[in-house]
């Protein structure tokens, strides 16, 4: 049995999940944007650029934070659980891609995956996951 989709609007967890997401995905797109100007490539590792390099990195600890604490607000546990499958889903994509590219870079002559892409493929994951919801469950959660 779905759960209506507008339900999932007025619930007061997925709206603070929504307005946490929002606002680091905010600082963590003008902090790249930031540190994509201020720093070239290869900057030497002065304390003033690490911190430039690090806030991207303190917005994506923000956005994993938000999903922690949308799980433990939700109050319904079937929507728990169509969230707790998506992050299940995405976190195998991820592993699964890391493994198998990883493997790829050692015997192969493949271009190196840059660690930065792990967060963006488990968010990704999640989208997927999403759709695995729909498709198996016909409910995708918060999507």
């Amino acid at each position: 049995m779905a759960i209506n989709p507008f339900s999932r609007r007025r619930n007061p967890a997925y709206r603070r999940y929504t307005i946490r997401m929002a606002i680091s995905a905010a600082v963590y797109i003008a902090a790249i944007v930031a540190a994509s100007r201020l720093l070239h490539k290869q900057a030497p590792a002065s304390p003033g650029a690490v911190m430039i390099a690090l806030v991207p990195g303190l917005a994506v600890l923000a956005m994993i934070w938000a999903i922690g604490r949308l799980l433990s607000e939700l109050d319904d546990e079937y929507l728990r659980m169509l969230e707790v499958r998506k992050a299940i889903f995405a976190t195998g994509m991820t592993l699964a891609v890391a493994s198998v590219w990883g493997l790829l870079e050692i015997f192969t002559a493949v271009p190196s995956l840059p660690v930065f892409w792990i967060f963006p493929i488990w968010a990704m994951g999640l989208g997927a996951g999403a759709v695995w919801n729909r498709l198996t469950l016909g409910d995708a959660g918060c999507a």
